[in-house]
């Protein structure tokens, strides 16, 4: 009698709390990854290992939950700190046994891909930005600028190799052959990477998949880059119910957390940074039409 009502009082308990109070309900954490990676200034977001394991720690160690979904949304950027958030998601989802979703928004291109090969299933919208499985890297050359003012460039080193690529000097062919050898490293690693998380589901051939070329998630869907097209909301339900939970994992501004120092002079410094942050943001986005 005692067990009857105690049963019933809980099951009209668990329809009058609010769905956050239950704890009845499945449980799905959402990590959000937004922004270039391993840009970062004190005015402009980004992406790094230190700015966000913080973050991923707290999402996987909800109890109970079965999954982390990430919303990933970025261009690349440092290939290092793609890495290192990568690997750093793999580990946690084999600690604590989790699944782990990654739902791509704008894009999720270079580093943000790889990124993205961290989760167990990947799902774009069909105007998702998706691949951009190459390396590249950029400049400026100003030696015949200065030569035309008058400026003389001084650089003294020890060791042969100390400056390579400097953009006030014309360039050398040996520099721009070592630089080539690294690219095509780091492409290895990245093509590797890709090919050991997507395993059998990719489909068609590298020199179409691996050339740096980016596709729309219909295509990408088409090509095994992704598994499938759909949104954080409507593939959660789908798998864990309507009633699944799917609180946002939140970490602390980086604004505050980054503060320039001093005033005047930190604030000038941090303020020129962030000019040239956004533009490097900007270019980024720009590579992808966005």
């Amino acid at each position: 009698m005692a067990d009857t009502l105690l049963s019933s009082l809980s099951r009209r308990a668990r329809g009058i709390l609010p769905k956050k109070w239950r704890r009845d309900l499945p449980v799905v954490p959402v990590v959000r990854l937004s922004g270039p990676i391993g840009m970062s200034t004190p005015f402009s977001q980004s992406l790094t290992l230190a700015g966000i394991s913080k973050v991923l720690d707290k999402a996987f160690a909800v109890k109970g939950a079965p999954a982390v979904a990430l919303l990933i949304n970025s261009p690349g950027g440092s290939p290092v700190q793609s890495h290192l958030i990568f690997r750093r998601i793999r580990a946690l989802a084999q600690e604590k046994e989790k699944h782990v979703f990654a739902f791509l928004e704008d894009a999720a291109a270079s580093g943000g891909y790889m990124i993205a090969c961290a989760a167990d299933e990947i799902f774009a919208d069909p105007c998702s930005i998706v691949g951009s499985i190459g390396v590249v890297t950029a400049g400026f050359g100003f030696d015949k600028a200065i030569e035309k003012l008058g400026i003389e460039r001084r650089v003294f080193t020890a060791g042969e190799r100390k400056v390579t690529l400097d953009p006030f000097r014309p360039t050398r062919p040996e520099d721009v052959e070592r630089l080539d050898t690294l690219l095509k490293e780091l492409h290895t690693v990245f093509v590797d990477l890709v090919r050991s998380r997507r395993g059998d589901a990719l489909v068609g051939e590298d020199e179409q998949l691996f050339t740096g070329e980016f596709w729309l998630g219909t295509q990408a869907a088409g090509l095994g880059l992704v598994d499938g097209l759909g949104d954080v909301r409507g593939i959660l339900k789908a798998r864990y119910g309507e009633d699944v939970l799917m609180p946002l994992v939140q970490g602390s501004s980086p604004f505050f957390l980054r503060r320039p120092s001093g005033f005047a002079g930190g604030l000038a410094r941090s303020a020129a940074e962030g000019v040239i942050g956004a533009a490097e943001e900007r270019a980024l986005w720009a590579r992808l039409g966005l």
